[in-house]
Formats: C-alpha cells, structure tokens, sequence
C-alpha cells in the first residue's frame, strides 16, 4: 500500500530511493541491535562518498521496543493497517458529528479492535525474538489510540519509523459519555419556542443516522477482520510448530540414513579390496596353473622318447643275442 508521511521517495537525487531503503530496513530491525545496524550503514554510504545520506542514516535514532513493534505491525499488516487508518478518520468525523450515546458505543468497539491489534503485535515481536513487557504492550496501545484520534500521529505510524511510543489527544473520548454542564441557582430562563421540524431538518437527521450505521457496520467489521486476522496468525504458529518437529524428525532419519549409507560404502571399499587380491590371487595361480601344465607336457614327451629309445636299445640287445 501506499503509506502516507513520513516516507520520502525517489525525488531527492540518484541516491534518495538508496537511504530511504536503508531507513525503511534501520526501523524494522530490532533495537538491540539498531545502533550497530546504523553504524555500519552510516559507513558504507561514507565510504561510497555519499556524505549527506551517511549523515542522515547516522542521524537516526533508535525506536524503543514498543515503537519498534507498532512499526512491525504496520510493516507485516498492510492490509489491516489500510483498514485501521480509514477507520481512525470515520472515528474522528464521528467525534465530531455523532451525539454522546453514539460515541459511547464506537469507542468500546475502538477499545476491542486496538486491543486485539496490540495483541498481534505482541505475537509479532514474539516470534522476531522479543517479548513485549505489560508496559511495552500498553504504549503499543496508546500508539494506537493515537493513530485513530490524530491525523498527524497516524501519518507517523504509517511512515513506519516510529521512534516512541505516541499519546492521543485528551480532547477524544475514551467511552464515558460527557457530563452535562452544572446548573447554577437562579430562575430558570423562560422557555424558547421551538422551531417548526421542517422536511430539511428531517433529512439532515435521516442521514446522520445512516452514517452512524455505516460507520458502526466499519467498526464492526474492522473488529472481526482483526480477530479473524489474530486467529489466522495463531494457526500458522501452530503449523510453523508442526512444520519445526517434523523438520526435527526428517533430520534425524537423515542423520541415520547418511550414517548407514557411511557404513554400507566402507564395507562395499572392503569387498571390492577383497575382490581384488582375490582376482590377483587367481592370476597368479592361473599363470602357476599353466607352467605346471606346460612342465608336465615336456616332461610327458620327454618320457615317451626316453622309452621308445628304451624300446630300441632293448630290442637290438635281444637281436645280438639270437645270433651267438
């Protein structure tokens, strides 16, 4: 949404959209750790030579806690910050028009919404690692009080750099109707007659009545969006909590799995060891296996010539004999 105040655009020179950027990211960081933020920023801009903005982000105070949360709840809701700042200018024409009764009843529907809007942002500083004190929370509501009753405070608020909390004027109601002016003693000043109810008259009452029920039907609605709007953000804290356990959980079977793959790849290392000598085992043996087989043929060979010599020598012996 387009936030009014305090936000300066691209319109300051080539380097304007660059510190209101880093204006915008300064103010949505935590207090604590705002100063060193600012500081290293400050330092980049002076080392770029950009000496006006290091000025200006050096000149940036630090938001306490409870404006820090007002300006993470107008930075995470734009939506609901849209619809808080239209009712603030409903409220402040009905405080202006609208009589004490009809006031008495918009302003405790204002007191519902901005108690359920300060409550979320609680919700929202919890879950960014700082929980709100009691008396945090109830600047956080004074802020808001603020924002509906005073044009100017809800610019700053929309600005999103708020740097403390705000106070609304005294001069809007809380809820309790006026009291009726003291009567002072004396006689009692003689009637006036009343005018005649004229057709006009009448019709500037009709519409005076139907925008006090528009702007009740606002409220109310603006109260159910805001309820349903904390509701929705406790749902998804409850599914983020699920989400975080079943990442817990898928880790540690990951952790198991990788432990398991570890061990089956040291063992497959070893067999493949294993195999290898075997192979090379089997080689050797192969290579002993076929000189042994080649020695027995020689050997073979060698025997059949030695007895056919054998055979020879014996029968030319035989052959001497017959003829002595």
């Amino acid at each position: 949404m387009q936030r009014k105040g305090g936000r300066r655009r691209e319109t300051g020179g080539p380097d304007a959209g660059g510190v209101e950027q880093v204006l915008d990211e300064l103010y949505g960081t935590p207090p604590s750790a705002f100063v060193p933020h600012r500081e290293e920023r400050a330092a980049a801009a002076r080392t770029a030579g950009r000496k006006e903005d290091a000025r200006r982000i050096h000149a940036a105070r630090r938001p306490t806690l409870a404006a820090w949360a007002a300006n993470l709840l107008t930075r995470s809701r734009p939506e609901e910050t849209r619809r808080f700042l239209e009712l603030g200018q409903a409220l402040r024409e009905a405080h202006r028009t609208l009589d004490a009764a009809g006031l008495k009843e918009l302003s405790a529907q204002r007191r519902r919404i901005v108690a359920a809007l300060s409550r979320q942002a609680a919700q929202l500083a919890g879950e960014a690692g700082h929980r709100l004190s009691q008396a945090a929370q109830r600047e956080v509501e004074s802020t808001l009080r603020a924002v509906l009753a005073d044009p100017d405070a809800a610019n700053q608020w929309a600005g999103g750099r708020l740097v403390a909390s705000l106070t609304p004027p005294s001069d809007f109601p809380s809820g309790t109707a006026p009291a009726e002016p003291a009567r002072t003693a004396g006689p009692e000043p003689a009637p006036r007659p009343k005018p005649p109810r004229t057709a006009a008259r009448t019709r500037a009452k009709d519409e005076l009545a139907e925008r006090r029920r528009r702007r009740r039907e606002e409220l109310e609605r603006a109260e159910r969006e805001a309820e349903r709007a904390a509701g929705q953000l406790r749902d998804a804290r409850a599914e983020q909590t699920g989400a975080q356990e079943s990442l817990h959980r898928a880790d540690d079977e990951l952790d198991r799995i990788r432990k398991t793959v570890a061990a089956a790849e040291g063992k497959l290392r070893e067999t493949r060891e294993d195999l290898d000598r075997a192979e090379r085992e089997r080689r050797v043996a192969r290579e002993r296996h076929r000189t042994a087989a080649d020695a027995v043929a020689g050997a073979e060979r060698e025997a059949r010539a030695s007895a056919r010599r054998l055979d020879r020598l014996a029968g030319r012996d035989g052959s001497y004999g017959s003829s002595d």
